[in-house]
This record gives structure tokens, sequence and C-alpha cells, in this order.
């Protein structure tokens, strides 16, 4: 039987003493309801719909951690969609709409009051949206066994940023321009590329173009077989003569462009006939999976193996080479960096790529912020980005720590 409640130790490994926490999700014995933990760590406070947008939160929820080096512990219900958001020299800013929606802070929306704030969240050590403050994870269960995220080194933000920089100006692409400063100039997030395309609506436009045309080019002639990893076991398909590639009896995908390669959930990847939806779900995730890693050309059967620590990722330009400089600069290799970053073949003996803890009966969840020596914060994690209103974000497959029952996801796996 899961436990109704379980703790969850905040510690502060930064150099700031001023470190707050903030600890939302859904109440599911509540409806659902939209739930704020209080600085107590224990009381929740759920927000009424307001009578006129962007109004403040009637309840300060942030929960300071201390000093460098201490621990507060909290206790949680359950919650679906839960995160845990980190802030360092100073407090986040969450509005409320009429519904009530909650307007949470957003890394690409320059007027957001907290855009140019410190900050980051884990919902899972999940890089989808950028990469800010370092945040590690620790499970312990009941039987005193534990599985542990090492999550970024302190200064894992600025490794990241003078990749992406160098990247960008080896290639003359864009990968330069997902930086975000600070006033003072210092590095302050990097933007995956599908968040960063929501400033600069051009950015990579055509960058996969000749990858995807080798694709169609390959498959024309070839079987792409696709393990399902479930009731529709392996599929296989071939480029028609229309220019699609056709799984029969399943559905057609039209070339992707980059956009739809990072999003993993626009144009072919985004709508499926209903009759079919769920296995074309199932297909497209592997698809997007071998664009994003650039295996898709060089192995017709999906997804690709994990050898070697996933050593045969990213070996292919064009590539996803944010997702590339975030796991080889992540302590483990560990953390999902595109949508369906969870992708491995059934039976895999390597590493997850997503950087997942999980277990049915938690006892103590440890989410260390600042980097596993201490340091200024630089580094992080962070899913998807706030926006007006409540948020669904249903194409961001999990959540940080998948226990079950405590922090339960509501989305469901690739």
């Amino acid at each position: 039987m899961t436990n109704p409640t379980t703790q969850i130790a905040l510690k502060n490994n930064t150099s700031s003493s001023t470190v707050y926490a903030y600890v939302t999700g859904l109440d599911i014995n509540k409806d659902n309801a939209y739930a704020f933990l209080q600085p107590d760590g224990k009381t929740l406070y759920y927000p009424e719909s307001p009578s006129q947008p962007q109004q403040p939160l009637a309840v300060d929820c942030a929960i300071p951690l201390g000093a460098p080096g201490t621990t507060n512990t909290v206790t949680i219900p359950q919650l679906a969609g839960g995160r845990i958001w980190f802030v360092i020299d100073n407090k986040l800013t969450f509005l409320l709409n009429p519904g009530p929606g909650i307007v949470e802070p957003a890394v690409t929306n320059s007027d957001d009051v907290n855009y140019k704030l410190n900050w980051g969240f884990c919902e899972f050590t999940c890089y989808v949206d950028f990469v800010s403050i370092p945040i590690a994870l620790e499970l312990r269960n009941t039987a005193g066994e534990t599985q542990a995220v090492q999550g970024l080194p302190t200064d894992g933000l600025d490794q990241i940023c003078a990749q992406l920089a160098e990247q960008g100006a080896s290639e003359n692409t864009g990968w330069g321009e997902l930086i975000t400063k600070s006033p003072d100039g210092k590095n302050l997030r990097a933007l995956s590329p599908n968040s960063g395309r929501i400033g600069n609506g051009g950015l990579f436009d055509g960058y996969y173009q000749t990858y995807v045309d080798e694709a169609w080019s390959k498959y024309a002639n070839t079987d792409l077989k696709i393990d399902t990893q479930a009731k529709w076991g392996v599929v296989t398909g071939r480029v028609s003569s229309e220019g699609l590639l056709t799984f029969p009896n399943a559905g057609t995908f039209a070339k992707p462009s980059a956009v739809d390669i990072f999003s993993c959930s626009t144009g072919p990847f985004g709508s499926y006939p209903i009759e079919t939806r769920d296995q074309m779900g199932a297909i497209g995730a592997r698809l997007a999976a071998a664009f994003n890693r650039s295996t898709l050309v060089s192995n017709p059967d999906q997804p690709d193996a994990i050898v070697d620590g996933a050593n045969n990722y990213y070996k292919t330009n064009p590539t996803n080479h944010y997702a590339r400089i975030v796991h080889g600069v992540n302590l483990d290799g560990r953390g999902y960096a595109f949508p369906y970053d969870d992708v491995v073949p059934s039976g895999a003996t390597g590493p997850d790529q997503a950087g997942t803890v999980f277990d049915g009966s938690p006892e103590l969840l440890t989410v260390t912020v600042g980097g596993p020596n201490g340091g200024d914060g630089k580094g992080s994690v962070g899913g998807r980005d706030g926006e007006k209103g409540f948020f669904d974000f249903a194409w961001l497959k999990k959540i940080m720590a998948m226990l079950k029952g405590i922090f339960q996801a509501p989305w469901g796996r690739a």
C-alpha cells in the first residue's frame, strides 16, 4: 500500500544563504486542486479563483532552505504533476488567473518578473526546456535502498554554455543563441532548441533537412522496423511513392522539420488518426528520439541500443547538440534533454538516459540544489516553461521522481 505522504529533504549546497523552494502540484485527494506547500513544510495552500487576471497569491509559499549545507525536510501528500522549484538570492512570483489558472515563471518571456532571476525546477532530472541551477536526486525506500541521479557539477551551466557557443561557431548555426545572460553578463541559463525558437522563430530552420532527406531516401528501399514496446510489437515501415513514411494499418509520417524534431509534438508528430492514435504515438516517440539522437539513418531497427553509456548517440551531424552536451556534462550522463529522452530498447542494460528514480515504497527523497560541491548554483534542471493559465504539458512525459502514488505522473510513458 502506498504511503499517504512522503518526506522530501531539500538540501542547500549553494554558497548562498538565501535559497527558497516551492513545491506545487495537483492534490489527487481534493479533485486535483492546484496546491502549493506552505513554508511550514506540511500545510497545503489552495489558491482561489480571482475576479481579475494576474493576481498575486494570498500566501507566501517560499520555503527557506537555510544556510549553505543545511537541509529542510518537508512532508507532502499525494500530488500529481508535482514540481519543486528553487530560486537563489530572491523569491519567485506566481500569479493567478480566473479558474484558477496558475501563471508560472517563464524562461522564454523576457517581460516575466522572474526572467532575470536564477531559478530552476525539477519534475524528473529534466532539461527539456532549459538548464540553470544544479539539482541532484536521491531516493531512499522503506527498505533502506537508495537510487540517485547526480545531476550537473557546480559549474555545469558554464560548461554547457561554453560548448554551445563553440558548437554554434564551428558550424555557423544557432546553438550559441540558446544562452541567456544575466544583467551582469554571467550565464543565467541555457535554453533547449525547442524553447529557443519561442523568441526566435527562424532558429534552426532547415537544420535537419539533409538528414531527413537521407533517411527518406534510405527507407524508400529499406525496411524501417520500430519496436513499439507495446501490444503492437515490432512494426515495419517504408517511404511510399507519395513521400510518406508509411506503416501499414497504422498511419503515415511526412518529413519533419527541425522544430518538429526538437518539439516531438508538431508536424507529423502532432496529430494522429483517432483509430490508431496510441499506436502512432508509440511509433512517433521512437522516430522522434532517433532523429534527435541521429541514429535513424545508421540503424533500421529502433529504438537504438544503448552501448557504452549511449555512446552511439549524437555521432552524426546534424544532431541535437543541446542534448548531447547536457548528457556529456551531467556527472552520470543522465537527464531528460528532449521530450522522448526516456526511449530506450527493451532489455537495455545500460543506464537510462532520462535520469529517473523510481520506487513503490518511498521513504525519503533528497533534492540537492547547487551541485555536489556547493557553489553559486550555476547549472540545473528545468522542464516545461510556465504559461498563462493552468499547466497541462501533455507532451512532457513524466515527472521528476515517479514515486508511485506520491508524485504521480499524469502523463503516460513514451
